[in-house]
């Protein structure tokens, strides 16, 4: 019996003259496109490359700088305040992610509820706060955690119960700078779940009301289901946004982190030991611990998802 050969369906690679060839070719296609990558090679790959330089220096940013290797990475390793940096952002992370996402999937919810009227003007008002200024944001909420003049605590005291010192307690002032959060990147997580709602059948909701299942049940057992790959897209970008959180703290303990620096976040931490103690190779040092705690993160959501789409 004859064996049928197929011919090989594979394109063979082109040597370096003819990729050389195929650019003269479309030149005018890649100059216009040139721009791009220029751009992201001089404010993209040039810092990153300059970072992991800067961090085998000693530098103060005045005087020569001093090569000391590894030394940055191995003080690092060694810092406790580093150490308590991280520990903070955990904290603040998991105060503020989790009832940050399950608010934005009830506002979604009822965002896309037939009930709910002048259901545009709503999308506008709970999305707003992401794109008002961080820096005026964390200024008002500053007063309102003030513990002598600030708005909660005088409405704690309407109501007989004692004022809370938000801003110089370690517990307190994760739980402020975790509101600030909440507040600001909720309306922009519901915007998202509600694009992932419209696209679910309305013939799924009909036929479970038609069989008498109520409101609660239909989020639990047909919403939340089927918005399983948005809710987990959310919590990686959550996740790679929270181990960066800066500003909110920054702003509201004027660059201190609290008396106790219960709000010294890695990259406040970072931020002062290089523009405040002006140690900008140790700054950079930190700056790849940052990014490696911040990919172990994505790399462990990554496992997660797929551990739950095989499931």
């Amino acid at each position: 019996m004859a064996t049928i050969v197929r011919p090989s369906t594979k394109k063979p690679l082109k040597t370096k003259g003819e990729t050389w060839r195929e650019i003269k070719k479309n030149k005018i296609i890649y100059l216009l496109i040139s721009p791009f990558y220029i751009l992201f090679a001089i404010f993209g790959l040039f810092p990153i490359a300059f970072s992991f330089y800067l961090a085998m220096q000693k530098w103060d940013g005045l005087s020569p700088m001093q090569y000391i290797g590894f030394k940055n990475f191995e003080l690092v390793l060694i810092d406790g305040q580093f150490w308590q940096s991280v520990l903070n952002t955990l904290i603040i992370w998991v105060e503020s992610t989790i009832p940050q996402l399950f608010l934005a999937l009830v506002i979604a919810f009822l965002l896309n509820s037939a009930f709910v009227k002048f259901r545009g003007f709503w999308r506008f008002t709970f999305f707003l706060p992401n794109v008002t200024s961080l820096v005026a944001e964390a200024v008002l909420f500053g007063t309102f955690f003030q513990t002598k003049f600030g708005i909660l605590n005088w409405i704690f005291e309407k109501f007989g119960l004692s004022p809370v010192d938000w801003l110089n307690s370690n517990f307190w002032l994760q739980i402020s700078i975790s509101i600030l959060i909440i507040w600001r990147w909720t309306g922009y997580n519901s915007i998202i779940y509600l694009a992932g709602l419209q696209a679910i059948s309305e013939e799924l909701y009909e036929a479970a009301k038609i069989d008498g299942a109520s409101t609660s049940q239909i989020f639990f057992r047909i919403t939340i289901p089927l918005m399983r790959p948005i809710i987990l897209f959310t919590v990686i970008m959550s996740t790679i946004g929270g181990m960066q959180t800066f500003t909110e703290s920054q702003v509201l303990t004027n660059s201190t982190g609290g008396p106790g620096h219960g709000g010294v976040t890695m990259a406040l931490y970072l931020y002062n030991e290089a523009f405040g103690s002006h140690l900008f190779g140790y700054g950079a040092a930190i700056g790849w611990f940052l990014f490696l705690i911040v990919i172990a993160f994505s790399l462990l959501n990554s496992l997660l998802v797929n551990r739950i789409a095989k499931s």
